[in-house]
């Protein structure tokens, strides 16, 4: 979504009443150690799309409670923002941490004949693999 200077403005408020919201007003255990990655608020300010980190293997603990909570999230983010439409919450797991883990592994691993030399195609430079050899009569 294109941000402007007041969209970038809604969204840095919304996300600070509800990142507050998350970490006091909040007391669900499967809600512990979640982080607030990011938050979109629409034009019109009816909807809210909030993007949560959390352990990979608590994914689902953490979007059930997130769906138990949002009545109340809701409600206490419509006081503490003060607009004239409380927004509709969606919370979204955001895995970008989880990619860039699975990314960063993958480019530590390098297989064995990425560093064989090549020619211009991207053949193999060198020995010929066994069985390739010019038989002789």
């Amino acid at each position: 979504m294109k941000q402007n200077q007041n969209s970038r403005r809604t969204n840095n408020l919304a996300r600070e009443k509800l990142a507050n919201i998350l970490l006091f007003e909040v007391s669900d255990p499967d809600l512990a150690l979640v982080t607030l990655t990011g938050v979109e608020v629409s034009v019109d300010k009816s909807v809210l799309k909030a993007y949560v980190s959390c352990d990979r293997d608590r994914y689902e603990s953490v979007a059930a409670a997130l769906q138990r909570a949002k009545g109340r999230i809701r409600s206490l983010l419509g006081h503490a923002l003060g607009w004239r439409v409380t927004p509709e919450l969606i919370f979204q797991i955001d895995t970008t941490a989880d990619e860039a883990e699975r990314i960063a592994i993958a480019l530590e691993n390098v297989p064995p004949t990425l560093s064989v030399e090549k020619d211009e195609n991207g053949y193999p430079i060198g020995e010929a693999p066994a069985g390739d050899e010019e038989r002789g009569e």
